[in-house]
């Protein structure tokens, strides 16, 4: 087992990672490791496997000598991290001045920020610190022995581990400009510099680190993988291991079902064996979900011991009545009033937890509409785009139809070829505008901020959203808590317009036209008519209550769900074995809580023998989950 002092783990969205992270927690502290946990995902769920309050500060973990966990809280960081740069500010400098830099600190990269600023504490020589004593500050620790970082979803984290360099840079230009950056005052934040300079070298220390990828033998994942492995190289990160999630047991495939995703698998692990050749440790699909201590400790025997699959988890889960229906009312009711344009664009919009199917959902959804006669666009602002996997198309960075599928155009927007012209058209704008050079100069150290690409990457997606010339535009979100800091984006810029506005502080033209365009997307996104939210899940604990909470935080700016795709669903005819009953038997319960927690129609995507990928197949799934039309 890796006794390194800082274990990260990293993977596709979905694949298991804060399973596996909380197992070797676990494990570490059962061998006498302090050990540390933290997340630093904006859908923490920490406290889901563990089952009991975590948030954001360090808790003991019952039943677990040695094993404390910590989920960052963006919402609290930003406070924190806001309060900390502008406290000599605020004593040096008139009030006048310190709103402005406040207004600064405003913008929609400070949360991101904040998190990572709270994260690197923890890779500090002497830094980990209890938090429990909120008001009074933190208190120093005993040192922890071993640190697992449960990240959030790999292209998140990809951007999260670049900000250190991105900062850099973006200080640099500005101590030689205006002195501030979108991440507060230059001055404030010296200090922070170096500190993320050490955390980079710490990352690059493999005596030190290690980052662990979990994947599940699938070509998105492999692909994702090998993607997030040598974006890591180019920071200087080299020390690299696997954990192959999701493993058909062989008890199972006596079952044709899982006899054809067994096959599958294979396929996958010889790919991975030739492609990624690191050291690896193989876990098993369980026929229950991983909570609960005494279940991590299971898993854990399977994972570091080899032990035999019977012998891990023998009992640990019954099959229990078996339910064959979802409750009667709306769950049951047809989604199709939720999919078509009735006479008015529609935008429909694919949310949930990283890795649940949202790619798999979002193209079944698009190819059913453009067979309907819809005109149809999909696109996805995602980092780690998968549209042309599942399509088995080229997709770029324009909209082109797709071949053998009349009236469906797709695009994959890149958040950094984006950027690019974003800032091109901003500078080009007050250049012809006639603002003065050194305002330009100001303007151009700002888009060089970390923020720019997301910024961007979302602009884009509005200028679709406010043609006329689509029907339908299916839009293939980011993983959750991602996705809600993007649409909430355009609510922080009217926020920021109207001080703007309000105090009369250089007002624009342009600033007016931006302000109604935010506007006229943000009340589509709000009108049902004219919009739905789809959240994806598999029927099971954690993507349930992250949907949820996503749910709940839209509510709070006026956005509804209007659909629940359920994802991998076992036919029932499928569940002919103790293995298969169990799993059903969990699914069809979960079904239930699905309903009870959105008054949404429910949509069942079935479980497969193989992945799905393809027009043909995407076709025959629209037609079986949606009808003919």
């Amino acid at each position: 087992m890796n006794n390194n002092q800082f274990i990260f783990f990293s993977g596709k969205g979905g694949v298991g990672k804060t399973s596996m992270a909380c197992t070797t927690a676990v494990r570490h502290a059962d061998e006498g490791r302090r050990t540390l946990i933290v997340t630093t995902d904006p859908a923490a769920n920490l406290s889901d496997v563990f089952e009991q309050p975590i948030g954001h500060k360090i808790t003991p973990i019952a039943n677990v000598d040695n094993l404390w966990a910590m989920e960052i809280d963006g919402d609290q960081a930003t406070e924190e991290y806001i309060d900390r740069a502008m406290s000599p500010i605020r004593e040096a400098f008139p009030p006048q001045m310190v709103a402005v830099m406040e207004e600064q600190m405003s913008g929609p990269c400070t949360a991101e920020v904040a998190a990572f600023d709270r994260f690197v504490d923890f890779l500090e020589p002497g830094m980990a610190v209890d938090d429990s004593h909120n008001g009074s500050g933190p208190s120093p620790m005993p040192p922890f022995d071993t640190i697992v970082f449960d990240t959030a979803p790999t292209g998140h984290t990809i951007r999260l581990l670049e900000l250190p360099s991105e900062w850099t840079e973006s200080i640099n230009a500005a101590e030689e400009g205006s002195g501030q950056t979108c991440i507060g005052p230059t001055a404030a934040i010296q200090d922070a510099k170096q500190k993320y300079e050490r955390a980079m070298l710490t990352l690059r220390d493999s005596a030190q680190t290690t980052f662990t990828f979990v994947l599940h033998p699938e070509a998105t994942a492999i692909k994702e993988t090998k993607r997030a492995i040598n974006e890591l190289g180019k920071l200087g990160i080299h020390t690299h291991q696997l954990i192959v999630n999701g493993l058909i047991p062989p008890a199972a495939t006596q079952n044709a079902l899982f006899a054809g995703r067994h096959q599958m698998q294979a396929g996958y692990m010889d790919q991975i064996a030739r492609e990624l050749p690191l050291p690896a440790q193989h876990m098993y699909l369980l026929d229950g979900e991983i909570k609960g201590v005494e279940r991590l400790r299971q898993v854990g025997r399977l994972l570091f011991d080899g032990a035999d699959y019977k012998t891990a988890v023998n009992g640990s889960v019954s099959p229990g009545q078996l339910v064959d229906s979802v409750p009667n009312g709306i769950a049951s009711a047809s989604p199709l009033p939720r999919l078509h344009p009735n006479g008015q664009s529609r935008t429909i919009f694919f949310a949930g937890k990283g890795g649940v199917g949202k790619t798999v959902a979002s193209c079944i959804t698009a190819v059913w509409l453009a067979r309907q006669g819809y005109k149809t666009l999909l696109l996805t602002t995602d980092p780690a785009a998968h549209l042309a996997d599942v399509l088995e198309v080229p997709v770029g960075d324009d909209p082109q139809p797709v071949p053998g599928q009349d009236n469906l155009w797709a695009t994959n927007i890149d958040p950094k070829a984006v950027a690019a012209v974003y800032k091109k058209r901003i500078l080009d704008d007050a250049r012809q505008r006639g603002r003065p050079e050194a305002a330009i100069k100001v303007m151009a150290e700002e888009l060089e901020s970390p923020c720019t690409e997301e910024i961007a990457a979302f602009d884009q997606f509005i200028d679709y959203a406010t043609q006329d010339n689509w029907d339908v535009i299916v839009f293939d979100t980011a993983p959750t808590g991602h996705t809600l800091r993007m649409l909430e984006l355009p609510l922080d810029w009217s926020k920021q317009i109207d001080v703007k506005v309000f105090a009369s502080v250089d007002t624009v033209a342009a600033d007016d036209v931006a302000k109604q365009r935010f506007d006229k997307v943000i009340n589509m996104m709000r009108d049902p008519h004219l919009s739905t939210f789809a959240f994806v899940m598999y029927p099971e604990s954690t993507p349930i209550i992250e949907a949820y909470r996503a749910s709940e935080e839209l509510q709070t700016v006026g956005i509804t769900p209007g659909l629940v795709m359920a994802n991998l669903i076992i036919p029932p005819e499928a569940a002919d074995t103790a293995y298969t009953q169990s799993r059903r038997t969990m699914q069809q319960n979960y079904l239930g809580e699905i309903a009870e927690r959105f008054a949404t129609p429910i949509v069942q995507i079935p479980l497969l023998p193989y992945e799905v990928k393809g027009l043909t197949m995407l076709t025959e799934l629209g037609e079986q989950i949606y009808g003919q039309g």
